[in-house]
């Protein structure tokens, strides 16, 4: 791919194909089963109010992009809200963590609807493997400078969006579908208030995509106005494809179905309606859709990562690798990448990421609210309405993880305090020389 900005470069279609091209490569394969396990039958439901959620703060995203179009994205608006300092530095990082977790996430999807295919058990080391076999196809191409990816992604959007839209459908026409039956709430009371918001944390993560396109902001054209409606459009496309593929599973499969298949929950809804076709089909799909994601994902935090080493907000070393700085970050990326894969499951990177993303969004929302609000127009109810949202979402997912997976939150607290500490070494050192 090409490493210089291009302004005018982006159309309003294609920003869309970019920010729908990243959320449905990992929002529905992956976490559906997820979003299922923590809410029973009114997951599809979870999916709505996760889209609302994410509108509340996308309003945040779109005045700041109105006000600075920038190829800097989200590490822009940090430093506009709260200077070139810790605080800016240490939320940039947590959003590119949050990206290069994503990566992981699709890498295992990749492999374990890959399985589908063989007569292989589904265990670890495979979707381990035929995840690092991805990560690694996705560094050299990106390394190669392959023009042909960077224009394919509008055709790869229509190929994922068209065939999953196709599967939804065939499955709901085939299973006679019911929206009266789809809605009941017999088993509901198995759950209580804190797993509901728990699944909204990880359908807020099948949404986070929408941010990609804020990193496109200086080559998208008339971005003032380009960018909200970019991520109001892909917003709305993929609330629209993430219902109709959830009502489908759920009219497929039970719960309990869908929770033991839920790393590969779409493959397994297609067996009933359209057997083994139906799977090759849906799997040739996530395979598609995981492949051009995690390329395109992989670029982008290279060269968000390379943006706040050329602002002095990051350490860089080059340890004797040529070529220029996002090269080096290619490289950084994709080693971050394998190794959360080989050594976490689905589940925990989900996790890890929708910690990560809700925190970074917090802090961008209250950057907002307390030094730009009046700058940029934003109205304080809409911000603070996100603020409290994503608050209200985080503890109760932590409230889950704690009493279910506590390894994870220390994870996440380490890393984030390693991220903090060292962006605040780094920048006092770098003061004082």
């Amino acid at each position: 791919m090409n490493n210089n900005y291009k302004k005018d470069s982006i159309s309003l279609i294609g920003a869309v194909a970019l920010g729908t091209g990243v959320m449905i490569g990992a929002g529905i394969f992956a976490l559906l089963g997820q979003v299922a396990e923590l809410s029973g039958n009114l997951f599809p439901f979870a999916f709505i109010v996760g889209a609302i959620i994410s509108g509340f703060s996308a309003y945040g995203y779109i005045k700041m992009s109105n006000a600075f179009p920038s190829s800097g994205g989200i590490a822009m608006y940090l430093v506009k809200a709260y200077g070139k300092g810790t605080v800016a530095a240490s939320s940039a990082l947590l959003m590119a963590f949050s990206m290069i977790i994503n990566e992981s996430l699709v890498a295992r999807t990749f492999g374990s609807y890959t399985l589908q295919l063989f007569n292989v058990s589904n265990n670890g080391v495979w979707v381990s493997l035929l995840g690092v076999f991805l990560i690694v196809g996705a560094f050299l191409i990106n390394i190669s400078g392959n023009n042909i990816i960077g224009k394919s992604s509008l055709i790869m959007a229509i190929i994922k969006v068209g065939g999953i839209a196709i599967f939804a459908i065939a499955t709901l026409w085939i299973a006679g579908f019911s929206f009266q039956d789809s809605i009941s709430v017999s088993n509901s009371s198995n759950y209580v208030i804190a797993d509901y918001l728990g699944a909204l944390a990880l359908s807020i993560l099948a949404y986070k995509g929408f941010t990609t396109i804020t990193n496109s902001g200086g080559e998208i054209v008339n971005p003032n106005k380009n960018v909200g409606r970019a991520i109001v459009i892909s917003l709305v496309i993929c609330t629209v494809i993430y219902l109709l593929v959830a009502f489908a599973v759920s009219s497929s499969l039970t719960i309990s179905e869908i929770v033991t298949a839920k790393d590969y929950s779409l493959a397994e809804a297609s067996k009933p309606a359209f057997g083994k076709y139906g799977l090759w089909f849906t799997v040739g799909i996530a395979i598609a859709a995981t492949i051009s994601g995690i390329i395109a994902s992989i670029f982008a935090v290279s060269r968000m990562m390379a943006m706040l080493t050329n602002m002095k907000l990051i350490p860089h070393n080059h340890f004797g690798m040529s070529g220029n700085i996002q090269r080096h970050m290619l490289v950084y990326v994709a080693i971050i990448a394998i190794l959360l894969t080989i050594f976490f499951d689905l589940s925990r990177i989900a996790s890890l990421g929708a910690i990560f993303y809700l925190v970074m969004d917090i802090g961008v929302q209250w950057g907002i609210l307390k030094n730009l609000r009046k700058e940029i127009k934003a109205n304080s109810f809409m911000v603070l309405t996100a603020i409290i949202l994503d608050i209200v979402v985080l503890s109760a997912f932590l409230w889950i993880k704690a009493s279910s997976d506590i390894t994870v939150i220390i994870v996440a607290l380490v890393v984030m305090m390693l991220i903090f500490f060292g962006e605040k070494w780094f920048l006092k050192r770098n003061n004082n020389k």
